[in-house]
This record gives structure tokens, C-alpha cells and sequence, in this order.
């Protein structure tokens, strides 16, 4: 049994007609069913839906053999028993420093939102910028607007969202798509129906497998 773990959203909706390309189908629709594990047209390959927080654990843990993530969640999680099959090119968009239009300069310490704490630490400390952390799960563009930021780390697609709220995109961290990853002992072991799915997904997307980004 193949488990392939997906992350919820977006990159699920983008994930899926690679998929279907590769001749998996979820016997139900994904997009309005409230399961979380999903069986298949094929009996030896089942699809579970997460957070993208939580797909590199269930593939670094070997619960599942393949999963499907956003570059910002493996950047802030780091390399450790996970091995890159394929930039997948889907779901793209940046991860930004971003902050309230036309601000005064921070004097000392910059205060700084993100989920992305330990990017956000490395970026920081290459820029040589002292400052302090602020952990928060979602709605970063309040962060500045009520005054526990300075600054915000974050995902940037289209800019409507910061607009919207008077932030701007200030300074760029990466560039973000989608990975196929998958655990490093298990690609090790060249498992033949693991190998197979993996080399439909590099055909469509005109790749050759095993180079890591």
C-alpha cells in the first residue's frame, strides 16, 4: 500500500489532475468530502489530506511513503530524512518580508510575525538585523495593523491581501512551488510501485527524477 499524503487546499486542487494524469482517482470528491483518508481506483495507493505543517512528519516518519508540500514548509522544517524527488511548478508564489506602506524606519529591535520562525531567524541574521519573534499561526497583515509587529514574514501570491490591509512586499526570501518528496530510507530501498508513481509525475511535468532543490 502506497500512502501519499497531500496538503489541503491550493495544492490539492493543483495536485490532483497530476494524479489523475498518473491514473489515481479518490473514489470520492476530495474537494467537499470531510475525510481525511481516501481510497482509490487502485487498491495498493491511498490519498490523506493535511496541513502542510504536517505532511513533512508523516513522510520524515515513514507513515507516509510520498507527499506532496509547499517549498516554504520544507525551508522552515529543514532537510533531515526527506530526499526532493521533483519540483512539481504548482502553487507558486514568494515568501516576503512585507510591512505597513510609507513606515518610519524601526529604531532598535524590529519585531517580526511569521509561522515561519526559524526562515525568518536565518534571513534576519544574514541581513545582520536584530530581531525579535513573534509566533502566529494565520491573519499575519493584523500583526502590524494593531501594533505587535513591525514586520511580517509570509507567503505573497497576488499582493491583494497586503494591499488590502496597507502592507506592502518588501523584501524577497524565496521563491516557492510545490515538491514531491518523499523519505530518504524508502527511496533508498528503489521500492518498484513507489519508483513507478514517482516517474509518471516526472514525465508529465517533462523532469527527470531524483535531483533535489
Amino acid at each position: 500500500m502506497l500512502t501519499i499524503a497531500l496538503t489541503k487546499g491550493r495544492i490539492l486542487d493543483e495536485t490532483l489532475p497530476l494524479l489523475e494524469g498518473a491514473g489515481i482517482r479518490p473514489e470520492e470528491d476530495m474537494r467537499t468530502s470531510r475525510r481525511l483518508v481516501f481510497a482509490t481506483n487502485r487498491d495498493n495507493v491511498r490519498l490523506v489530506v493535511l496541513r502542510g505543517s504536517d505532511v513533512p512528519t508523516y513522510v520524515k516518519r515513514g507513515v507516509a511513503d510520498f507527499g506532496v508540500v509547499g517549498k516554504d514548509m520544507l525551508l522552515e522544517v529543514g532537510p533531515d530524512d526527506l530526499y526532493e524527488l521533483l519540483d512539481l511548478g504548482i502553487a507558486k508564489c514568494r515568501l516576503m518580508t512585507a510591512g505597513p506602506v510609507d513606515a518610519d524606519p524601526v529604531v532598535g529591535k524590529k519585531r517580526v510575525a511569521t509561522k515561519f520562525t526559524e526562515v525568518a531567524r536565518r534571513f534576519y541574521a544574514e541581513q545582520r538585523e536584530q530581531v525579535e519573534i513573534v509566533k502566529l499561526y494565520g491573519a499575519m497583515e493584523v500583526a502590524p495593523l494593531l501594533g505587535l509587529a513591525d514586520e511580517i514574514v509570509d507567503i505573497v501570491d497576488t499582493g491583494n491581501t497586503l494591499k488590502a490591509n496597507g502592507l506592502e512586499p518588501r523584501q524577497w526570501i524565496a521563491d516557492i512551488s510545490s515538491r514531491l518528496v518523499v523519505n530518504r530510507a524508502a527511496f533508498k530501498t528503489e521500492n518498484q510501485p513507489l519508483m513507478q508513481l514517482a516517474q509518471s509525475f516526472a514525465e508529465q511535468l517533462g523532469q527527470n527524477l531524483g535531483g533535489e532543490n
